[in-house]
């Protein structure tokens, strides 16, 4: 049986395991996980997909700023290879989506933006922004809720 959960209930081994194989186990060299790099995870948004007592799929949320301004820093959203385009980062994201709703929270992401783009993460936003380390422009996209003034230039990073 498949279950939503909080990702605090999941072992962590056992989701850096799934990152792993979903990623490759030299991730931790990527922008966003340089961004991510001893930050805490943002507990309410980040959600595990369980399946047969198998972890299959996580998304995990981070706090982030850009100029000042608080925003949530979207990803990991990772599938196991075996269980993709089953529709399980679709679900992931429309749960994390719902949680952030309540809030109005501005979002980014480093990702695809064909997938992406359907839950209205895009790039015109994040034109003028910047990151640490190599990152293709293209991919990094935002979500904007309530109408927010994302700055046109300035350095994603840290909160």
């Amino acid at each position: 049986m498949t279950k939503l959960l909080p990702l605090s209930r999941v072992h962590a081994d056992d989701v850096e395991n799934l990152l792993d194989g979903a990623f490759g186990a030299d991730r931790h060299q990527r922008t966003a996980y340089l961004l991510r790099q001893g930050m805490t995870v943002i507990d309410h948004l980040s959600f595990a997909i369980i399946d047969d007592n198998q972890l299959v799929a996580t998304i995990q949320c981070w706090p982030i700023s850009v100029n000042g301004a608080p925003m949530i820093l979207v990803g990991p959203v990772a599938v196991s290879p075996e269980r993709q385009n089953q529709g399980l980062g679709q679900t992931l994201m429309n749960a994390m989506i719902t949680a952030v709703m309540a809030s109005d929270a501005p979002m980014a992401m480093i990702g695809d933006p064909e997938y992406y783009g359907r839950f209205g993460f895009f790039s015109f936003l994040t034109g003028g922004w910047t990151l640490p380390g190599t990152w293709e422009p293209r991919r990094l996209l935002a979500r904007n809720f309530a109408g927010h003034r994302f700055p046109e230039t300035g350095m994603l990073e840290r909160d």
